[in-house]
């Protein structure tokens, strides 16, 4: 399974994915130090300018931290963002070592990033949007699977990641449900080469999102996560507890229409995501905590599948 050169050094085959209006410098600094991909969306800042300065304090930060895995940017690649360019630009002179796109795999926006030596994983839901980021050449291709927090997908892993490394040799990221490290197992040995957690992250310390958000994930059920496109125009998981609370009836929801970025910050934060992850989520710890706890589970979990006694019978 090819991990990238770049990243092999990570303690933990794991990413924190970038979450909107949840991820910044605490979160990904912690992350970094602790040996796993940090990852923040560029639009968690709401110009340009704060974005350049988010890389700038990330950068200084992980200086004084000289085992620290790299960090990432997830760029909104569709006509509706009027500042990829600009954000592609800041991402090209600081020389960010990964970008994660989304809604669109643009060829233009990978060789930027090739051209510095960068990374760039694109997120898909389904074999036809695989195939066109393989054809714009991504180096790995992020399975968003059913269960998982944001724009997520509804097909199950089993299913995609076989499909995808049918016609796909670089880098799959398994998004979908993972909140330990167990699960992180599970997900190498059905073949991901790292897994992509966003919910779990939410529900830290260092997180961004306010202390009710964090409480009502962490006591949310699977059952709790509704799938829908009427809050946002694109189909995302969310929190059943936040749309009541928004005064909307999560059986009656209406249709938003198409996905308008003006809007989408507004949306997002009267109305909270989450993935089915939360399940297995009942605390709110630092994230050099809970990265310490994942990687000691999932070593425990891979020693465990080495010992399987049906492996023996041979």
């Amino acid at each position: 399974m090819p991990i990238p050169a770049q990243l092999r050094d990570l303690r933990l085959p794991a990413v924190a994915a970038p979450m909107f209006l949840a991820s910044g410098p605490d979160l990904v600094v912690e992350t970094c130090k602790a040996g796993l991909l940090g990852t923040f969306p560029a639009l968690n800042q709401r110009t340009t300018e704060g974005f350049v300065a988010w890389l700038d304090e990330i950068r200084t930060r992980l200086a004084d931290a000289p085992h620290a895995a790299p960090f990432g940017v997830n760029l909104i690649v569709h006509r509706s963002n009027p500042r990829i360019e600009a954000d592609l630009r800041a991402v090209v002179e600081h020389k960010v070592p990964v970008v994660i796109t989304s809604l669109g795999a643009v060829p233009d926006v990978v060789n930027a990033v090739h051209s510095y030596g960068g990374l760039v994983f694109h997120d898909v839901i389904n074999r036809r949007h695989a195939e066109k980021a393989a054809e714009a050449g991504v180096d790995g291709i992020i399975a968003v699977c059913a269960g998982a927090g944001g724009h997520a997908g509804t097909m199950s892993p089993f299913a995609l990641i076989p499909e995808i490394r049918s016609f796909f040799s670089g880098t799959i990221l398994l998004s979908g449900a993972m909140s330990t490290g167990a699960q992180i197992a599970a997900a190498r040995l059905m073949g991901a080469d790292l897994a992509y957690l966003g919910t779990r992250f939410l529900v830290t310390k260092e997180s961004m999102v306010s202390d009710d958000q964090k409480v009502m994930t962490r006591n949310a059920a699977a059952g709790d996560i509704i799938y829908t496109d009427a809050i946002s125009g694109v189909n995302a998981n969310f929190l059943r507890q936040s749309i009541v609370a928004a005064g909307l009836d999560p059986s009656n929801l209406v249709s938003h229409g198409p996905m308008d970025m003006a809007n989408e910050a507004k949306a997002w934060k009267n109305v909270w995501s989450a993935g089915q992850g939360v399940a297995s989520i009942d605390d709110i710890p630092s994230v050099s905590e809970l990265c310490s706890r994942l990687i000691s589970e999932y070593e425990a979990s891979m020693a465990s599948a080495c010992e399987d006694p049906f492996l023996r019978r041979r």
